[in-house]
C-alpha cells in the first residue's frame, strides 16, 4: 500500500555523501524533508540539488534537515558534486543517500513503473518531528519543483500544527489565517486576542497568531 498522510514515515540506514544515515536517528526533534531525483549528472536535477543548496539556510531557520536520494551510488553522487557546483555556483551541504538497491526508493514508493521502472520521479515528502509523513507531492522527471513552494508549506505546516488554524489559498507567511470552524466566537475571542474577520459562520480571519 502506498504510503498516505498520516503514516509513519519508514526509518532506514543508508549510507551517503555525509557517512551513515539513520534516518528517524538523523532527523530527531526536527522537520524533515526527503527528496528524491532522477539521476545523477542530468540536467533538471543538477539546478534542483544547486538551488536546496542556496535555501540550507531556509530549512534551518524552520528547523528543518534536508535528505536528497537517488538511485545512483554513493560515489556517483560525489564524483558529480562539482558539476552542481560549477552550475549553481553552490556547494552541496546536505546529505544525498546511494540506493542502488532502491531500499529507500522502494519503502518510500518512489519508483512509478508507468513512468520508468528503474529511475525514481520527484518525489518531496516531508516529516514533522513526530515522524508522521505531513506532506506528498510528486514531479514528472521532466518538470523542476518550485522549492519556494515546499518552503510555504512548510511554513503552513508548522504554523497549523501549533494553534487551531488553517492557511487559505495562495496563503504567505505573514499573511491573515483561518480559524478552525470547529471553535466558536466567544473561544475565538480568547485564542486569538487580535480579533476576526467574519465572513461567513465557518470563515473567520484573524493576523497570523505566532507573529
Amino acid at each position: 500500500m502506498a504510503l498516505q498522510l498520516g503514516d509513519t514515515a519508514p526509518d532506514f540506514t543508508a549510507d551517503s555523501t555525509e557517512g551513515t544515515i539513520k534516518f528517524h536517528e538523523y532527523l530527531g526533534d526536527s522537520w524533515g524533508i526527503l527528496f528524491s531525483h532522477p539521476k545523477d549528472f542530468t540536467p533538471v536535477c543538477t539546478t534542483e540539488l544547486g538551488e536546496v543548496a542556496r535555501l540550507k539556510g531556509e530549512f534551518d531557520k524552520r528547523n528543518t534537515k534536508v535528505v536528497g536520494v537517488s538511485v545512483d551510488s554513493v560515489e556517483s553522487h560525489r564524483s558529480w558534486l562539482q558539476d552542481i557546483t560549477d552550475a549553481t555556483g553552490q556547494s552541496l551541504n546536505y546529505p544525498l543517500l546511494g540506493d542502488e538497491d532502491h531500499k529507500v526508493s522502494d519503502l518510500y514508493g518512489m519508483i512509478h513503473p508507468n513512468a520508468s521502472d528503474t529511475l525514481t520521479v520527484r518525489s518531496v515528502f516531508v516529516i514533522g518531528p513526530d515522524k508522521k509523513v505531513k506532506l506528498i507531492i510528486t514531479y514528472p522527471a521532466s518538470t523542476g519543483r518550485n522549492f519556494d513552494e515546499i518552503l510555504r508549506v512548510l511554513d503552513s505546516l508548522q504554523l497549523t500544527a501549533g494553534y487551531f488554524v488553517s492557511t487559505p489559498v495562495n496563503w504567505k507567511e505573514g499573511e491573515d489565517v483561518i480559524i478552525s470552524p470547529a471553535i466558536d466566537d466567544e473561544s475565538a475571542k480568547e485564542k486569538f486576542p487580535k480579533g476576526f474577520r467574519k465572513v461567513k459562520d465557518y470563515l473567520r480571519f484573524t493576523p497570523q497568531p505566532d507573529r
